[in-house]
């Protein structure tokens, strides 16, 4: 009997410790997925540098005002 109980202890205290490791996985994951994202746009604008020309003018500016109105909605 009491090897029985002292396994189901066993298996509780692990299952339990499975749990608490996993607690903060999503959030790496984003934060991950936005340096991801960051570092892509940083490479995007390092390879446009040397290129000269206002065709793009037009989204970039509407791409960057969306960014920047969810930005200003965003509530700590």
């Amino acid at each position: 009997m009491y090897r029985l109980m002292g396994l189901i202890h066993a298996r509780v205290q692990t299952a339990g410790q499975t749990l608490r490791r996993a607690t903060g996985q999503g959030t790496v994951e984003y934060v991950a997925l936005i340096l991801l994202v960051a570092l892509v746009m940083a490479g995007v604008v390092a390879a446009m540098k040397g290129f000269r020309s206002d065709d793009g003018k037009e989204l970039g500016d509407a791409i960057l005002g969306k960014i920047k109105e969810a930005v200003r909605k965003v509530q700590f």
